[in-house]
């Protein structure tokens, strides 16, 4: 006996209140652009700049003994992880320890990596000084750039994709579904304030793929159905197509978020941020592959069938309950 979430045949009516869902949705993103235009991100180390000092220690690292050791000092965000590096050989442990810069600096203090070495010693006696580096202000604004280019490309090459793949309406409802997680998701950070650093750029990444797979799997059946279906209201023709999905769009998002939930509970500091953002995606993502991407293709309507050129396409509106 398989394991199922959902029964293998359903019903469910998506489109019987879509515009509520398309208002909801509508709010949600006017009210993250409102938070972020009031409170702004809160960015880390990586897009504000900072001094990270390098350690090697014969003793194993112990993240928490280090971390408590500089608490005290009060210097903001500070990061601490232990790396592999090939360089010191296999014996060797070394650690990164990366700090803010303070009070718009362009790097902490001679005075202050002073204090933050001599509480390492304490909590490490063996403990010894690599190497101490800074990031100036200047280069975490070029990465700020880099990241926002970095989603924007993603984006445009996911309209083009799905353009040469199906039709400009599938494009643009898969474009703008994607555009409502990457937006909700920066706004839920500018809301709680929760650190945006380099992993969270990646968690945007991984988020507009999770959500355009979710879509594409989507829009294949309705693609299918359309050729299958030629005279069924598209509303209804969509509500096949995500019925019949349903299954392997659930399965898919909770074994996913089960991993995501250990991952956040048990993986520690270092990942918390970028796990978060991931699970907040899973959400947002099947949300929008059900109720934003198939809305927005149901009110512009697609072409019949692709078997007879000639323009076909067009909008359906006598298909969409008022």
């Amino acid at each position: 006996m398989r394991l199922r979430l959902v029964p293998q045949e359903t019903s469910f009516d998506f489109f019987k209140r879509w515009k509520m869902w398309l208002g909801i949705s509508g709010v949600m993103i006017v009210l993250a652009l409102v938070s972020f235009g009031l409170r702004g991100l809160n960015f880390g180390i990586d897009f504000r700049g900072g001094t990270t000092i390098r350690t090697e220690s014969a003793q194993p690292v112990d993240v928490g003994a280090y971390r408590d050791a500089i608490a005290p000092l009060d210097l903001g965000d500070v990061l601490i992880t232990e790396v592999f590096d090939p360089t010191f050989g296999p014996d060797q442990n070394v650690s990164m320890i990366r700090i803010e810069a303070q009070d718009d600096e362009e790097a902490i203090t001679a005075a202050v990596v002073a204090q933050v070495e001599d509480a390492l010693s304490a909590a490490a006696p063996d403990i010894k000084f690599v190497s101490v580096e800074s990031v100036g202000p200047k280069v975490s604004g070029e990465l700020v750039q880099t990241a926002v280019l970095a989603v924007l490309l993603a984006i445009a090459a996911v309209l083009v994709y799905i353009w040469l793949r199906f039709e400009w309406q599938f494009a643009l409802g898969a474009v703008l579904a994607l555009v409502h997680d990457v937006v909700l998701t920066i706004g839920v950070f500018s809301e709680l304030q929760i650190k945006f650093d380099l992993a969270i750029i990646a968690a945007l990444l991984t988020i507009v793929g999770y959500s355009l797979n979710d879509t594409v799997v989507v829009f294949d059946r309705v693609r299918e159905n359309l050729r299958k279906y030629k005279q069924m209201p598209l509303k209804e023709m969509l509500n096949l197509s995500i019925n019949e999905t349903l299954s392997r769009t659930m399965m898919t998002s909770v074994t996913t978020l089960i991993a995501l939930l250990a991952l956040y509970f048990l993986g520690g500091d270092v990942i918390r941020g970028f796990v978060f953002a991931m699970i907040w995606g899973i959400f947002v993502g099947t949300y929008s592959s059900i109720f934003i991407a198939s809305a927005i293709l149901l009110y512009l309507g697609v072409k019949r069938d692709w078997s007879k050129p000639g323009n076909t396409t067009g909008n359906q509106f006598a298909n969409i309950d008022a």
